[in-house]
Parts: structure tokens; C-alpha cells; sequence
């Protein structure tokens, strides 16, 4: 297979920009990871936070774009405003606090939530099969979880409210207006990071200094993480939806990857399983769908 036939066919193309997408959030969720070694998590929202958002103001700005749109203030953005700043804080908590193979193994099972809040607020029907991989995807969470073992670490409760705030702001993000484009939907959940990281220094009330190590991850992590959203955008607009999304899981691989060499992960037989599982239940909730 050639380059002119990639170019030339539409889903080839859209599953790529999605692996090259996950990629790199995976390798931002590493290096915000080295970040938060060294600096509060809501310091690291803050600056983290205010460099997306200049990247993307400045794409608005070169495709002639308000920074903000009209629709920005409607109630449906609001409230996808809280879901994402819950989502934001609890996750980059679980990543500082616990490892980054089942923080992604539990973010695995977002899609499953959106399902049920799709259910829940858009009153669309599901069917026994897909219900069945519901359920079995939370199954995989609780393996990875493990309330009540020995294994089980309190701080994993951060990436599954984590988990349920993203639910909310992919939700929300399907009911925004589209008078609000993708670049002024980046912007605005930018500064969603900046208030999350306020919220979170609230609590916390500390402040480091930098170093030039991490000074340096979290620019690349910046650039590495707008790119990655618009390599996402490219992806979902560039061929069928049945095709593409699926590669989303890809993200597990590399993050577990990313753990072992960079940080010395090994995730055990029960994490394994469960991200195996919530991967299965995804994919055949996507399948079914597609279906009806």
C-alpha cells in the first residue's frame, strides 16, 4: 500500500490521524505525569491550561474565527463546563496519585457512560446485547478497581469520576450549538483547565517553582497535546464513524507502553483482563449501535 492510496481512501486516512491522535495524548498524559512529580496538580491545570489555550486562540484567530462564539454562553455549554472541569481535576489527581496503566484502562470505559447518559438524556434505546456489554465493561472496572482486595487503592475512585465528568462533557459536547467550531470548543475547554486548576489549588493551597526539566514537558506536552486534538477533529470528520472510532482504543496501548518503559509499570493479570474487557465491551456497544 502506497501513499497515494492512504490519501485516497477516506477511512485509511481517519483511523491513522485517530492512532496518531491517542499517541499523543498518551504521551501528554506521560509528561504531565513527570510534571505533577514535582508540581501541585492544580499549578500544572493552570499553565497547562493557559498554553492550550493560546495555541488555540491563535488557530481561531488565523481562520478568522471569534475566540468565543455566540453559543458559548448557552446553559448546555455551562454545564458541559462543570463535567469537564470535574473530569479534568479528578483525572490529573489519579494520574499523579496512581499509575498511568489503570488511570487509561479506566478512561477506556468513557464511551460506556456516554452510552448510559445517552439513554439516560437523549432517550435512545438500547437493546439486551448492548445493555449485557455495559454491564460487563463496568465488570473490567471493577477488576481493575478491586473494592475490598488487597490491591485496591482509594485514590482509583479519582479516575472513574474522572471517567464520569468526560461522559458529561462529550454528552454536552454533543448538544452544543454548531454555531460553535471545534477550534472555539478547544478554547473554551482550555479555560476550563484553567478553572479546574484554580478549584484544585483552592484546596490544596501550594505553589512550586518550576524547574527547567519540568518547564520543558510541560511545553511539549502543550504542543503534543494540540496537536493531538486536531489530529482527533481530523479523524472524526475524515471517514465513517464505524470505522474509526474504535482505533480510539489504541490510547490503552500506548499508555501502557509509556508505563512500562518510562515508569517501570507492570500492571497486573486482573488490570489487564479488566482493560481487555471494557476494550471488548466498547467495541461491541459501537458495533451494536450500528446496527440498530
Amino acid at each position: 500500500m502506497n501513499a497515494s492510496s492512504i490519501i485516497q481512501n477516506p477511512n485509511l486516512r481517519g483511523s491513522l490521524f485517530m492512532v496518531f491522535a491517542m499517541a499523543g495524548f498518551s504521551l501528554q498524559d506521560m509528561l504531565l505525569k513527570r510534571v505533577m512529580e514535582q508540581m501541585p496538580v492544580g499549578q500544572m491545570l493552570i499553565l497547562f491550561g493557559t498554553g492550550g489555550m493560546i495555541v488555540f486562540a491563535i488557530l481561531a484567530y488565523r481562520r478568522g474565527e471569534a475566540i468565543f462564539a455566540s453559543g458559548i454562553l448557552s446553559p448546555i455549554l455551562a454545564l458541559r463546563s462543570v463535567c469537564e472541569i470535574a473530569g479534568h481535576v479528578f483525572f490529573f489527581n489519579a494520574l499523579a496519585l496512581t499509575t498511568l496503566s489503570s488511570v487509561s484502562a479506566v478512561l477506556q470505559a468513557t464511551p460506556l457512560f456516554v452510552t448510559i447518559g445517552a439513554i439516560l438524556f437523549f432517550k435512545e434505546r438500547v437493546g439486551l446485547h448492548r445493555w449485557v456489554a455495559i454491564l460487563m465493561g463496568f465488570f473490567g472496572v471493577m477488576l481493575i478497581l478491586r473494592p475490598g482486595l488487597g490491591g485496591f487503592e482509594l485514590a482509583s475512585l479519582f479516575a472513574v469520576l474522572g471517567t464520569l465528568g468526560f461522559a458529561g462533557r462529550d454528552l454536552g459536547s454533543r448538544a452544543t450549538p454548531i454555531a460553535v467550531s471545534n477550534i472555539q470548543l478547544g478554547v473554551y475547554g482550555f479555560l476550563m483547565l484553567i478553572i479546574a486548576g484554580i478549584v484544585a489549588l483552592s484546596i490544596t493551597g501550594s505553589v512550586t517553582i518550576p524547574d527547567e526539566r519540568s518547564i520543558l514537558h510541560l511545553i511539549t506536552a502543550i504542543l503534543i497535546g494540540s496537536l493531538a486534538y486536531n489530529f482527533l477533529s481530523l479523524a472524526m470528520r475524515c471517514g465513517d464513524v464505524s470505522v474509526v472510532a474504535p482505533f480510539r482504543y489504541v490510547r490503552l496501548v500506548f499508555a501502557m507502553g509509556l508505563g512500562f518503559v518510562v515508569f517501570a509499570e507492570r500492571p497486573d493479570n486482573l488490570t489487564l483482563l479488566g482493560g481487555t474487557i471494557i476494550v471488548a465491551s466498547g467495541l461491541y456497544t459501537l458495533s451494536r449501535s450500528n446496527k440498530a
